[in-house]
């Protein structure tokens, strides 16, 4: 199987370079500055299932040549739209486009520019990051991909996808439920971001503090009442282990997003908080605690810009 990620960050980089040390056929796309100094020094994981360090293949755009099996897409949803523009060349009849983005927007996007039929759903649970030098660090133990098909089918071609990934030196799944698992890993993704960025702790901080459990399951809820008016069907395990994470006082979990704020990066607040407040207003559910945090998110991002 051909495959291209798209991106070497903390999730690409990762992923795509346990599928490359297994033997798969691996591309990484990359932007000029990361495809030089990829190129040049490598790529490294420092991961405590073990440490390595390898010499990938790495194209620019316009060094592509198509078709391509499977397009590992692992960049910031305000990326997106670029990463369209210089995979469309070799995304073929038979490609499959596996995102693993943050929310749900991006599915639609994709839908439209390439055709429901080539996205195949897809989510990671890792805790990783990039250092000053490009090295990939991965936090914690855990490592799990899941992918399957919209429909929830087994196809033929998902299951290629599944023996590629399977025996990769992380934790791979097929899914049939893939749909339910993006609308909850949205949702914690959603909550973790908007407590912990709009009150500056971790989870264990504003979970002790008066008030900090009532906002934690005040955001939560306001966010599950939104993705159920928009087709999610709730399981109650999963909403229940949510809520029980963000109200650990002894947590002292943030999320990727409070970690960029706190370092002046760019969030992905449209994506992950926005969104569901522009669907919330669609359809006049009200979330004051949502449209808190977007605005809070939308004056850092402003900030930012101007600084």
């Amino acid at each position: 199987m051909r495959i291209l990620v798209v991106g070497a960050g903390a999730t690409g980089g990762y992923f795509g370079a346990r599928l490359a040390q297994a033997g798969q056929d691996v591309t990484f796309l990359l932007r000029e500055k990361r495809a030089l100094a990829v190129q040049e020094h490598g790529l490294t994981v420092h991961s405590p299932h073990g440490d390595f360090h390898f010499q990938p293949t790495v194209l620019q755009a316009s060094q592509l040549t198509g078709p391509y099996d499977l397009i590992l897409l692992t960049v910031k949803s305000f990326g997106l739209e670029a990463a369209m523009k210089d995979i469309a060349p070799v995304v073929g009849e038979q490609t499959m486009i596996l995102p693993v983005l943050n929310g749900m927007k991006h599915m639609e996007t994709l839908s439209l520019r390439f055709g429901e039929h080539a996205l195949i759903g897809g989510l990671c649970k890792i805790n990783a990051t990039l250092d000053a030098e490009g090295h990939i660090h991965q936090m914690t133990p855990m490592h799990q991909i899941f992918y399957g098909e919209l429909s929830g089918d087994k196809s033929e071609r998902i299951q290629r996808v599944d023996q590629a990934f399977q025996n990769a030196g992380f934790e791979a799944f097929l899914s049939e439920t893939i749909i339910s698992d993006l609308w909850e890993k949205w949702l914690l993704l959603s909550s973790f971001g908007a407590i912990t960025c709009t009150m500056r702790g971790n989870i264990g901080q504003v979970a002790s503090a008066p008030g900090g459990k009532e906002f934690a399951l005040g955001i939560v809820n306001e966010a599950l009442t939104t993705m159920k008016a928009f087709g999610y069907a709730e399981r109650a395990a999963a909403v229940a282990k949510t809520k029980e994470a963000v109200t650990d006082k002894n947590s002292q979990q943030t999320s990727s997003m409070y970690r960029d704020m706190t370092q002046g990066n760019a969030v992905e607040a449209d994506q992950i908080v926005g969104d569901l407040v522009e669907r919330a207003i669609r359809v006049g559910i009200h979330v004051p605690l949502l449209q808190a945090a977007y605005t809070h998110l939308s004056v850092y991002q402003l900030t930012r810009k101007s600084a």
